[in-house]
């Protein structure tokens, strides 16, 4: 590691922290430190980390926005790379957007209506990045990422940049075929159709207005902790097993939608896991189902 120190104080002064608290840097505000916090500012320099953390052999962790993400209590051992600075690039060929991995998911809804463009009117409001929402296919309302995906372009441990189409991106309920490779998301180009401007704001102001009626968006937290179960909804399951309300320290199941699990102020990841585990075995115990996780639990165990 201090060979790779080296390198980072040589090439990449002022962007990287060391023992760096994941707290500050997860919408779930938990988390104990990353050994190494990197946040390249181009795609160039991302491939250039990659490279010397093969080189290095140094265990590596990427972090988008940090809206999906549990980091556990001892933190994470290794490098974090932090991608929200280095990915913003967002151009509009109409009917196409060509956006890098950084953007949020807010700022593309907009941008997309601005332009005349539906389609991602669902995405306004996750609280994400969109190599995120692509990694694991994220949607919301009905609508999912992957379905307006035309070609996305992904780098490997190594540093070598390649394209996937979306047929290779092998899109289902959240997931991805990134999520099998271990390689990071760059930049992806989306289809979306034409609408009116106007018409389309008016339906993000629709989906902000529920969500602010339905979601409980004055706690942290990694928004929905389940994933959807076939034939069945978490949220539904776990208001079923008598559990909304239901506190471990200061981790709850929310009592505004049970669908979320949210830190009322000083909750660990310790205290959040055993909530998780115990709404699982209840929900089991009472339904049959086994719900699973849909937040990505990060870090050393």
């Amino acid at each position: 590691m201090s060979g790779f120190l080296s390198f980072l104080e040589k090439a990449f002064p002022g962007q990287f922290q060391i023992h760096a608290p994941m707290a500050q840097y997860t919408t779930f505000r938990v988390g104990g430190p990353a050994d190494i916090l990197v946040s390249p500012n181009s795609q160039e320099e991302v491939c250039t980390l990659l490279a010397a953390i093969q080189a290095e052999q140094v265990p590596c962790t990427i972090l988008g926005n940090g809206s999906n993400v549990l980091v556990l209590d001892k933190g994470i051992r290794g490098v974090v790379l932090k991608l929200g600075n280095a990915l913003k690039g967002l151009v509009i060929e109409s009917p196409r957007i060509r956006v890098e991995a950084g953007v949020l998911l807010s700022r593309l809804a907009t941008a997309a209506a601005d332009a005349g463009l539906t389609g991602l009117e669902f995405a306004s409001g996750i609280p994400g990045s969109l190599g995120g929402a692509i990694l694991m296919n994220a949607g919301a309302y009905g609508g999912e990422i992957g379905n307006l995906v035309r070609t996305v372009t992904v780098v490997d441990p190594k540093g070598q940049v390649r394209n996937l189409d979306r047929e290779q991106m092998d899109f289902r309920y959240r997931h991805s075929v990134v999520m099998e490779m271990g390689d990071i998301i760059l930049s992806a180009t989306l289809e979306l159709a034409p609408d009116d401007p106007e018409a389309i704001h008016e339906r993000i102001r629709d989906l902000t207005q529920k969500r602010i009626t339905k979601q409980p968006l004055n706690f942290p937290s990694a928004g929905s902790t389940f994933k959807r179960p076939p034939g069945y909804f978490a949220a539904a399951l776990i208001d079923q097993a008598g559990l909304r309300g239901y506190r471990v320290g200061d981790a709850q199941v929310s009592e505004k939608h049970t669908g979320f699990v949210v830190n009322r102020g000083h909750a660990t990841a310790s205290e959040i896991l055993q909530l998780m585990d115990d709404v699982k075995t209840r929900v089991h115990a009472m339904s049959g189902v086994w719900l699973e996780p849909e937040v990505r639990i990060l870090g050393e165990k």
